[in-house]
Order: C-alpha cells, then sequence, then structure tokens
C-alpha cells in the first residue's frame, strides 16, 4: 500500500491534483471539485491533530475491527459515509482549496510521523502513524478517482 510519507506517494499525489480543474466532474457522490478538495482539507486536520471530531457509537462499536479497510490494498467504497463534520455542502473556491489542500498534505508529509496525531480518529479510533500515511494516501486516491484523475 502507497504512503503519503514516502516522497514519491507525495509527489504522485500532488501531480495528480493538479490535473483538476474547476470543471472536472464527478463519477459518484454529491459534492462538486471544490468541495471535495476542502473535504479532503478538513480529513488532513484530523491527521495532524487540529480537528478532533468525535467518536460516534458506530465507530465505538465496529471501528476497530474493520479498521483495516483505512490502510489496506483495497479500494475503499464508492459512496461510503464520512465524518459529519467534515461533510463539504456550502460553495467553496476551487484555486484557495487547491492550494490549501496541496499545502496541508506537504506539511503533513515534512512533519513525518513523528507529528501524526495521536487522537483517535473519529470512526476507526487509534492508528499508528504508518496507518495514518497509508490511510491519507488511499482518501486522497480514493477522492482524486472519484474526479477522474486516476495514478
Amino acid at each position: 500500500m502507497k504512503n503519503i510519507f514516502n516522497p514519491l506517494h507525495l509527489q504522485e499525489i500532488l501531480n495528480r491534483i493538479d490535473k483538476l480543474s474547476p470543471d472536472s466532474k464527478s463519477k459518484w457522490g454529491k459534492m462538486d471539485v471544490a468541495q471535495m478538495l476542502a473535504h479532503c482539507s478538513a480529513f488532513q486536520d484530523i491527521a495532524m491533530g487540529q480537528s478532533h471530531p468525535a467518536r460516534g457509537w458506530l465507530g465505538i462499536f465496529i471501528g476497530n475491527l474493520v479498521k483495516p479497510m483505512f490502510y489496506n490494498d483495497k479500494p475503499l467504497a464508492q459512496n461510503m459515509s464520512t465524518i459529519p463534520t467534515i461533510l463539504i455542502v456550502e460553495e467553496k473556491e476551487f484555486e484557495t482549496e487547491k492550494e490549501k489542500l496541496k499545502g496541508k498534505i506537504i506539511t503533513f508529509q515534512n512533519n513525518g510521523p513523528e507529528k501524526c496525531t495521536t487522537h483517535p480518529h473519529p470512526f476507526f479510533g487509534k492508528l499508528t502513524p504508518e496507518q495514518w500515511g497509508k490511510g491519507i494516501y488511499k482518501h486522497l486516491d480514493h477522492h482524486l478517482k472519484q474526479f477522474g484523475v486516476g495514478e
């Protein structure tokens, strides 16, 4: 599984983000491209320990059992539910969100595994830095594919 802490995987993701345009269309889901970028940026905040959404009862009950789906090699399901606090419904400006996300991804990678949050993921619970690195890559990959920007 690719890991955002790997400089080659980081560069691949940044190059794919640069292929997006304000006119990029979603293959599934309700978010437009700017909302998706804002959503991914908000997810970065969780991984960086800057946001701490509460754990829901379902995550507390089954999150640890299904945790590998966050960082294994199997693609995430289309239209899967998201953390309510990072579901973006308001209009966003594409270029602003694109640059904000790229900056957060670079900062996360530069900070390295040792600066990764120790706060539990709101659904999956406690994750190691390696699991966060793989999960961040997988989440970004999922949304880039959603907008037609495969590897």
